[in-house]
């Protein structure tokens, strides 16, 4: 049996991503980032967190809207995006799949995700599922768009990509494989990827520190019990 959790893996290989934000925010529904955000938050208490659907990390008196002022103004660093695909571009679809008049599935749709992708000036994506069902060539919708015209006005976008299986960085508008969760081979990561990504010096994603466990198995833990009680109590280790 592993020292750590899938789960526990994602949030701490997210955490370390933030190491240079002042302020984190998190949308609804997102216990994996919120995880992460709580987790840098303990081990650099000066990091500021917003999580919506949080009370004790949502100093916003009018959710969302807040939150969109905030990253319009510049007052963001970090935020997170996910999608039933993700594409080579960065592009995601939280939309449908399939043909978009026809779709085989529809899902619950975008909310501010274009909005926030193009004004965060750091944005995650996440994806705990790496198969080529979900990493495609080019997903059937654009929510968000990863990429824009060269004459748009775009402080924000996407930097790094985590699932279950690796980390991405995004640079030069494409996807650089930068490690290989333990466990797990670069080889693996290729046959479960569907878009073209680049792999030059490739490491092993460095293992949950024993501060890091403690952190998240104690505090943390209890922190996202808050917000997301049945996330907290199937996902972290014992």
């Amino acid at each position: 049996m592993s020292a750590f959790t899938p789960a526990e893996l994602m949030a701490v290989t997210m955490a370390r991503l933030l190491d240079t934000s002042r302020h984190v925010a998190v949308g609804a529904l997102s216990p994996l980032p919120a995880t992460a955000a709580l987790l840098a938050q303990a081990l650099r208490p000066a990091l500021r967190v917003t999580i919506l659907g949080s009370r004790r990390h949502l100093a916003f008196t009018d959710g969302g809207r807040e939150l969109f002022d905030c990253a319009a103004q510049g007052r963001i660093d970090t935020f997170f995006l996910s999608g039933v695909q993700i594409d080579g571009d960065a592009n995601i679809n939280l939309v449908a799949t399939g043909d978009y008049a026809q779709p085989t599935k529809r899902f619950p749709g975008s909310f501010g995700s274009a909005y926030l992708y193009s004004l965060v000036k750091t944005v995650i994506l996440f994806k705990p599922e790496h198969t080529p069902r979900v990493l495609v060539p080019r997903v059937d919708f654009i929510s968000a768009a990863g990429v824009s015209p060269p004459h748009e006005y775009r402080p924000g976008g996407p930097r790094h990509l985590v699932t279950g299986l690796a980390l991405f960085d995004f640079i030069d508008r494409r996807f650089v494989l930068r490690s290989v969760h333990p466990g797990h081979t670069a080889d693996e990561v290729a046959r479960a990827t569907g878009f073209e990504y680049a792999a030059d010096a490739v490491t092993e994603t460095p293992a949950p520190s024993a501060e890091e466990l403690a952190a998240l198995r104690g505090p943390v833990r209890s922190d996202v019990a808050e917000t997301y009680p049945r996330f907290a109590a199937k996902s972290f280790g014992v």
